[in-house]
């Protein structure tokens, strides 16, 4: 049986150091370790036993030049050793009536059965267990029932272990019911369907899996079920009202339901072809999201009630999941929906044409603090704004609001250079907001906006430099007026410095985020001349088609939320 949730913290103690190592040392049944090869790694003592030979005289040997033989004691030509092709196909492996060559020159009956070992997806070799047949056939017998269970509790143990390592890493609520459905199906069941409820307290189906994978038609068919009505013969209303855990076999499959929602269920099953099913609660207590359900199509091989311990085991970790997904999905819909009703609408003074875009970060990922902003100040000059304050939650969503109207307010009548501006920002923000850390561009256009000439000054806080695309198929950086960012130690004597420059009829100018240009495994300067790259593709395309086109372009991989702002000056 599997331990109960209440046993966690003394699996945990139990699992340190040595633990398996003494497990496998006092194990009964003789375990040797094979590499790719054939060759013996590791020897337990009850094989030590079995074969008549010590560790050390048998690890780096051939085991099958050194244990196989026929009934005769004559060696065996290797193409007929079953034990080295079980090896080369890496497959599990299961044989009687073997013999094997003790140590002392005796020969021993065996059975044996093998399985792969693998670590990270990488073949390290194969676990061979022996059982001793010599003794009369109900001990043999014994000895075989016990492996199979003992691999058959290893199977599930592994199973549980496996889903909850996989499912934690991840806090979207579609992916993790399709990997719960690939790890499912077909290790445990050959159909797998997850029942969730909603906040309204309706019934979905959201994920079935089969044979074939995803089955999309299922899903299709029953994406909104009935209401759970009472119904004492159906095990997924009990389960969802709060009920146990059930297991149902062929009889219990073929009763007639009443329920619209046991109906479905029902002929759901009927389709699979089950002949045998479980269906547990996903979650415990008063927290039960779901249901899981599971079913098996072969009648000789039925689900039994330590299956059912382990699919609730299952259940119980899944449901944890969910809830912590859909906790993580309300808390993201509320941070980007924060984050977009601060993004004002944009202005177009003139001639100028200004495009934006926020991209929320991709799934599995949290909210971030990327903004841009563009208004005319009281003078007419054109502010832009581009910025990120640190943090992935929605505490640097709220930051980001706040550095927003406060630097709105101080750019809006400054006629001082933007590095003044942010000088006085950086003055402010710890006083007034709760931002540790902040990054940003702050950018003031000077001249007609109809027909120019135009100059560009700004200052950085520590952000990637602007890019300028020119008419002529030129993108530079604009990398003076760097300073620190909001928030670091400075000189309090120092101010930030300013950047001028001068911007040619129809040139456009690209503020962005990190988010744009930063992916786990490049450096900073690959994704800078990424950038520069793409956008010089697309400098001459309409704007909004530039600002749709050019994050698509870069590399996947990036855990960031990206804000893009463009500015077009009219061309002569």
């Amino acid at each position: 049986m599997v331990a109960s949730a209440g046993d966690e913290g003394r699996r945990r103690t139990a699992a340190g150091p040595g633990f398996w190592q003494r497990v496998v040392g006092q194990l009964g049944t003789a375990l040797i370790v094979v590499d790719p090869a054939g060759r013996i790694l590791a020897v337990n003592p009850a094989a030590e036993r079995l074969l008549g030979r010590a560790a050390p005289v048998m690890i780096g040997e051939d085991t099958h030049d050194l244990l196989h033989r026929d009934a005769d004691g004559r060696r065996i030509p290797r193409e007929r050793c079953t034990l080295l092709r079980a090896v080369a196909e890496r497959a599990v492996t299961r044989e009687e009536g073997r013999v094997c060559l003790r140590g002392d020159g005796r020969l021993v009956a065996v059975s044996w059965s093998a399985s792969p070992l693998t670590d990270d997806g990488v073949f390290m070799g194969m676990t061979v267990l022996f059982d001793d047949t010599s003794g009369d056939r109900s001990a043999r017998r014994e000895r075989a029932a016990y492996t199979r269970a003992l691999e058959d509790l290893t199977e599930r143990l592994t199973l549980v272990a496996e889903i909850t390592d996989v499912l934690g890493q991840t806090l979207e609520t579609d992916e993790a019911l399709a990997r719960l459905g690939r790890l499912l199906v077909p290790r445990l069941a050959d159909w797998a369907a997850v029942d969730l409820r909603s906040g309204s307290g309706q019934v979905h189906r959201v994920a079935v899996t089969g044979p074939a994978g995803r089955d999309l038609a299922q899903e299709d068919w029953h994406e909104r079920l009935p209401d759970t009505a009472e119904e004492p013969r159906s095990p997924l209303v009990q389960v969802l009202n709060g009920g146990d855990p059930a297991l149902q076999g062929e009889a219990d499959l073929a009763a007639p339901v009443t329920s619209a929602l046991a109906t479905v269920h029902s002929g759901f099953l009927r389709a699979a072809g089950a002949t045998s099913a479980v269906t547990v609660p996903l979650g415990s207590g008063q927290r039960v999201t779901g249901a899981l359900t599971l079913a098996r199509t072969d009648p000789a091989h039925p689900f039994d009630a330590d299956d059912l311990t382990v699919v609730s085991d299952i259940g119980r970790r899944v449901g944890l999941v969910i809830d912590n997904a859909r906790r993580f999905g309300r808390q993201r819909a509320v941070a980007e929906a924060m984050q977009r009703n601060l993004l004002a609408p944009l202005p177009q003074p003139g001639g100028l044409r200004l495009a934006a875009r926020y991209q929320p970060a991709p799934a599995g990922s949290q909210v971030g603090g990327d903004w841009y902003d563009a208004f005319e100040r009281k003078d007419g000059t054109l502010a832009l704004v581009i910025g990120d304050v640190v943090g992935h939650d929605l505490t640097a969503a709220a930051g980001m609001a706040q550095l927003h109207g406060i630097l709105r307010s101080l750019a809006w009548d400054d006629s001082g250079p933007p590095g003044a501006v942010v000088d006085r920002l950086d003055d402010a923000m710890p006083a007034i907001t709760t931002v540790p850390l902040a990054t940003l561009v702050l950018a003031l256009l000077e001249g007609d906006p109809h027909t120019g000439p135009w100059t560009l000054r700004w200052t950085s806080a520590g952000h990637p430099p602007p890019l300028l695309l020119t008419r002529d198929g030129q993108a530079r950086y604009l990398e003076a007026g760097q300073g620190l960012l909001l928030g670091a130690p400075s000189d309090p004597g120092a101010g930030r410095p300013s950047a001028e420059e001068v911007l040619p009829p129809g040139s456009t100018l690209l503020l962005y985020t990190d988010g744009l240009i930063e992916v786990p495994g490049s450096d900073l300067d690959t994704g800078l001349a990424r950038l520069r790259r793409h956008a010089l593709a697309l400098a001459h395309e309409p704007l909004d088609t530039l600002c749709d086109r050019l994050p698509a372009r870069m590399p996947p991989g990036s855990t960031d939320d990206v804000a893009l702002l463009a500015l077009r000056l009219p061309s002569p």
